[in-house]
């Protein structure tokens, strides 16, 4: 087993406290938006001098003289022993999941993420044609999807796929209302939105009224400005409050952007702490404010389409997007006979658990199907394999090759409170 440092990403989103604050450890005294946990080439964590008897050799060969080695080239040196078999023979010799702490102070961008498909096409497609990878117009950085999942931590704010349509055409149904009620004058583009709506095949009328936003230029910009001083005016809002509520929120960081009033065919959903959420290719989806464990596949591949300064690919994201309503995907736990707390969303990738350890109780499995990675959130955990035992204690995080499985997590004997943790792994035998 190896203890593991790992990449903070600054990104201007981020929260200055939330994610210091979980880990007890200084703020850096800037954003912190992402901790990620995993072996992704863009920032790998690192894994440090190697816990028990069976994690030496080749490590040792290879690490600085801090006994410090990045984990996808600690993969490399043996990948079915880090692994498993079934792991590199479904995935490849690369870690399948990267776990990530993100905290949102301020709005992602609204962004879909592509099939499997659609991401080895597009890669291929912009290697062949020599876009450069950290060029601004480049939409995939590696050939793999990203399906995702978020589990709050906190109160965790979210825009998450498409609502009905009819439901869509009734927040710019009370739209009109309010504007006649208050005298004012109704932007053009709003009738527009209500014929795109008002279509019977609910896909129809879904991609009509994006396509209509995406890329409307002036008209949208326009149109965003007045409703959202309508709304900071005072019309009213019920019964439709959070939603309209949050077009004045992004309107205020983006300005005219087209993703404020595509946020109105969205889903907005509130989960509380200790809810979770997936997210399948084509969902389009934008995290608000919250802070939240995240698990996805090992993939940097974003299709944007509003809410940032970022390229906007408007014909790919078009292709990407899938324009069906569906109900807000959560994810409930399991118990397993072996007493683990499971988020198992309907990807191969990955899996979640949730460990809790009360002081004097018996040890609880770490779910391993291959790899697995883990962090702890509160307390000590002891982590024992048939081959070493390693202590982590709050804000630390390590990886667990498949040849160490078994692995029991055990609340450390004598320390105060309840010991968290969230583990990673293979959902190959779910």
């Amino acid at each position: 087993m190896y203890e593991l440092e790992n990449v903070l990403r600054p990104y201007a989103w981020g929260s200055t406290t939330a994610i210091s604050g979980l880990l007890g450890r200084p703020a850096s005294g800037g954003p912190e938006a992402e901790l990620w946990i995993g072996a992704h080439p863009d920032s790998p964590s690192v894994a440090l001098s190697p816990a028990g008897a069976g994690s030496t050799g080749a490590h040792a060969a290879v690490a600085d003289d801090g006994g410090r080695l990045g984990l996808d080239s600690l993969i490399a040196l043996d990948p079915e022993h880090h692994l498993g078999s079934d792991s590199v023979a479904e995935f490849g010799p690369r870690l399948p999941f990267l776990l990530k702490v993100l905290a949102a102070d301020s709005p992602l961008s609204l962004q879909v993420h592509p099939t499997l498909e659609q991401a080895r096409a597009g890669f291929a497609r912009e290697e062949a044609t020599g876009v450069g990878h950290k060029a601004t117009e480049r939409n995939y950085k590696d050939d793999n999807h990203k399906p995702e999942m978020i589990f709050a931590l906190t109160p965790f704010e979210a825009l998450c796929g498409f609502k009905p349509a009819s439901e869509a055409r009734a927040v710019f149904d009370l739209l009109v209302a309010d504007f006649e009620l208050a005298g004012l004058d109704l932007p053009e583009l709003v009738p527009l939105l209500l014929q795109d709506l008002a279509q019977p095949d609910e896909h129809t009328a879904l991609q009509s009224a994006f396509e209509r936003l995406i890329a409307g230029g002036e008209a949208v910009a326009e149109a965003t400005a007045v409703i959202a001083a309508a709304l900071i005016s005072g019309a009213p809002t019920a019964p439709y409050q959070a939603e309209l509520s949050t077009v004045v929120t992004l309107n205020a960081q983006y300005p005219g952007d087209p993703g404020v009033l595509i946020s109105l065919l969205l889903n907005r959903i509130s989960l509380a702490p200790g809810e979770a959420v997936y997210l399948p290719a084509g969902n389009v989806h934008a995290y608000l404010h919250g802070l939240g464990i995240e698990v996805m596949a090992a993939s940097d591949n974003v299709l944007r389409g509003g809410l940032t300064p970022k390229f906007v690919d408007v014909p790919e994201l078009l292709r990407t997007v899938s324009f069906a309503a569906a109900g807000v995907p959560k994810l409930s736990p399991e118990t397993t006979m072996l007493g683990q707390e499971l988020f198992r969303p309907p990807f191969r990738e990955f899996q979640l658990q949730r460990i809790e350890l009360e002081s004097g109780a018996g040890p609880v499995p770490v779910a391993q199907s291959g790899a697995a990675v883990i962090i702890v959130v509160a307390g000590s955990v002891l982590l024992d394999s048939p081959k070493g035992e390693l202590r982590l204690e709050r804000g630390a995080s390590a990886f667990l090759p498949a040849a160490e499985a078994p692995v029991n997590a055990h609340a450390v004997s004598g320390a105060a409170g309840t010991a968290i943790a969230f583990a990673v792994t293979t959902a190959l035998k779910a």
